[in-house]
């Protein structure tokens, strides 16, 4: 039986309107306090600095906006660009940098986003994401490679991960 035109368009707009009606008019996020972002700075700081490493730590909220910078007072002057960029990338991405920087290689399907503007394919950064819900991103720069840098930065996303889960 051929199918009529009207009919055809009924049904789409019923369709549609029955889509549109089950969506919710409103998004409720989940931001961090900037005490929670300072909590997970601190404790990235004091990771490095007990493995004398100095280093500077950006906490970046879910939009990429620095909500804190703290920089040891012998950390070198590129580490502050370096680990807000480190932030920023992980928050962006949703990924920590380490796994960027090996799927963004010469050659690779993603090797074109390293030249993209703020992006940092190098250890250090890691994502800020509890329980499915992206809250920003914590950059580490200073320490002897990416893996030390990551590994401080992962010490400061443990330190909030109760307060971020509830």
């Amino acid at each position: 039986m051929p199918r009529r035109p009207s009919l055809v368009c009924a049904l789409a707009v019923a369709g549609s309107a029955a889509l549109a009606q089950s969506a919710a008019p409103t998004l409720t996020l989940r931001f961090m306090t900037p005490e929670t972002a300072l909590k997970a700075a601190q404790a990235a700081l004091a990771a490095c600095r007990a493995q004398d490493f100095q280093v500077a730590v950006a906490v970046v909220d879910r939009g990429g906006i620095v909500q804190v910078l703290l920089r040891d007072r012998f950390a070198g002057p590129h580490t502050v660009e370096m680990a807000t960029a480190k932030a920023w990338t992980a928050a962006s991405f949703r990924t920590p940098t380490t796994e960027l920087a090996d799927a963004t290689q010469a050659g690779k399907p993603m090797s074109g986003i390293r030249g993209l503007p703020r992006v940092v394919a190098a250890g250090g950064g890691i994502p800020v994401d509890e329980g499915g819900t992206l809250f920003g991103g914590i950059g580490v720069s200073g320490g002897p490679n990416g893996e030390a840098d990551e590994r401080c930065a992962r010490a400061g996303l443990r330190a909030v991960a109760d307060d971020l889960a509830l």
